[in-house]
């Protein structure tokens, strides 16, 4: 047993357990633990102590992650042209990038601002070893993925074919089980199967052309499916029409097709447009907000644009296909992947001065702002969709300080600034919130019943932050970062890199599926159907020996 380690004198902020207070906070053995009077200490005087930053929605790994890397050579040199400088600290390798830093660097930079867990978001299950292999290259962070349904020919022929729900069932928890994911997601539900045809827009009750199906069947089949097999994170949603003038019809669509069920709706700053106004173009956050109060079921995470270079990485081919002609620089990469999904790549610069981007940036502010349970609202930017991870510090000051806030919407497209909403919100979100949006309510989406919060028997990964005016300032650069207990970070120097846990749930399902599977994955499979499914084994190989943590299914009510 080690010796204890107490923070002492910081003031504790735990939304989970109620706490907001000046306490001593005690570690031992990677836990948080009781009172030692032998403890050592460490000064967290005129600090806040908060639990380790959980990114519930970040794009870290896999095919879509390393094309963006290739697309954009020019993001890992200097604007000269020249190298990088290598690190001056012996404990890190040489890795770079801001858009899409390479894996160390991701590990590295998140560590830095006091995160210990991100979560990639759009996992295929036939790619799913490289997107292991990818985040176990990601030193430090803990990390698990959802994989990717609603878009691949078996999915969509049992549906067509009104195979009994079980089946369908089944094969959602195989496909979970095989890929070694923490949940699952739909992205475009059924629109990428219906570009392939041709199809150039999906709405949410209008039919597949090919398979006669709508994504308000995809969306409810798969939400069921996911409540049924008791997986702790709901379905994520990337809904129909992303970026489209007027999506906000077929987001308020995709809510009502959940019938009560529980979902995750990502990125929603980029399905809450309406049509008003002299551009066709204009903020519905308003009637977003009154839906997402209205429906207890719904949580978001927003996908926040910030203003600068980025690259946009989806596996919604059909509006990565549509936006291409924006692309900055102008190059983009767009793939078809069988019978499974599809993959767009397309560089984009946030501009203040262009109306749609301004209007975009005040959009997602809006969500943070008027949404009144942050347990059901993640702070992200849809990394690097919206903006890189590396801006999560400025976005937090937008919502701590309103006079900041007011300082920035000046500078917008006039148009924006004068009209939007956002310049009457007086709301400055709180310490206890940005606790609750970057780390408890993460925790409790994904079912981490120890982690995201400091209670005695939590896991230790704890975030020491100076507390200073400047918000920015403060969460760019914690004084100290634990991950289980060990210090990882002080001042924004990595102090020990060690190897993250994986994340994964595995529901029960009836095995008769198998036999289907294997029929399919022998007609038209990428890979052999004996060497679809990961293995313990395999994947603490592909994640550099790192530790397995399985996640606890709950007994849905209704579940088998």
């Amino acid at each position: 047993m080690t010796a204890t380690t107490v923070l002492r004198g910081g003031r504790v902020i735990d939304p989970t357990n109620g706490v907001d207070e000046v306490r001593d906070l005690y570690v031992r053995d990677g836990r948080i633990v009781g009172p030692d009077p032998a403890a050592q200490p460490i000064d967290a005087s005129g600090c806040v102590v908060m639990a380790g930053g959980i990114d519930l929605h970040t794009h870290i790994g896999g095919g879509k992650v390393n094309l963006a890397r290739l697309l954009l050579p020019e993001d890992h040199r200097r604007a000269d042209g020249s190298p990088i400088a290598l690190p001056d600290n012996l404990l890190e390798l040489a890795s770079c990038g801001t858009c899409t830093p390479g894996t160390l660097a991701t590990g590295y930079r998140y560590v830095e601002m006091g995160y210990t867990a991100a979560f990639e978001p759009a996992m295929m299950a036939c790619n799913a070893r490289h997107t292991h292999m990818e985040m176990g290259d990601t030193p430090i962070l803990d990390h698990g993925a959802y994989v990717m349904l609603g878009n691949d020919d078996l999915f969509l022929e049992m549906l067509a074919r009104g195979e009994d729900f079980q089946r369908i069932r089944d094969y959602a928890g195989w496909t979970i089980n095989a890929a070694k994911a923490m949940g699952i997601k739909v992205v475009n539900p059924g629109g990428i199967s219906a570009f392939k045809f041709n199809q150039r827009k999906l709405d949410v009750d209008e039919a597949h052309v090919h398979w006669q199906v709508t994504p308000r069947q995809v969306v409810h089949t798969l939400a069921r499916a996911l409540h049924e097999l008791g997986v702790p994170h709901p379905l994520h949603i990337h809904g129909s029409n992303l970026g489209v003038a007027g999506n906000i019809a077929s987001t308020l669509a995709t809510i009502d097709a959940l019938e009560g069920l529980p979902a995750h709706l990502t990125h929603i700053q980029f399905h809450a447009y309406g049509t008003e106004g002299p551009k066709k173009f204009s903020s519905a956050a308003q009637p977003l907000i009154e839906a997402v109060n209205a429906n207890a079921n719904v949580s978001i995470d927003v996908g926040q644009i910030m203003f600068g270079q980025t690259v946009t990485a989806s596996g919604d081919t059909m509006r990565q296909h549509a936006q291409s002609g924006f692309a900055h620089p102008r190059k983009w990469i767009g793939a078809d992947i069988e019978c499974e999904a599809g993959c767009g790549v397309v560089p984009f610069r946030y501009r203040e001065q262009s109306y749609v981007n301004a209007l975009q940036w005040v959009i997602g502010l809006e969500i943070f702002l008027l949404v009144r349970d942050p347990w059901r609202v993640v702070l992200t930017t849809d990394h690097p969709n919206g903006g890189p991870f590396t801006s999560y510090p400025h976005l937090i000051k937008l919502l701590m300080d309103r006079s900041f806030r007011e300082e920035q919407l000046a500078r917008l497209h006039p148009d924006v600034a004068a009209q939007a909403a956002l310049k009457g919100i007086t709301r400055e979100l709180t310490l206890n919130e940005i606790a609750i949006m970057t780390r408890a309510a993460p925790a409790r989406l994904l079912g981490l019943k120890d982690r995201g919060h400091l209670g005695l028997g939590a896991a230790a990964d704890i975030a020491v932050y100076r507390d200073e005016p400047d918000r920015e300032k403060m969460f760019a650069q914690p004084e100290w970062v634990f991950k289980d207990g060990v210090a990882v970070a002080r001042r924004g120097k990595v102090l020990a890199a060690p190897t993250g846990g994986t994340y994964f749930v595995e529901p029960e399902y009836d095995r008769g599926i198998e036999k289907t599977l294997r029929r399919h994955f022998d007609r038209l499979g990428s890979v052999p159907f004996d060497a679809a499914a990961i293995s313990h084994d395999e994947l603490c190989s592909c994640c550099n020996g790192g530790r397995l943590l399985p996640v606890a299914c709950f007994q849905a009510e209704g579940g088998g």
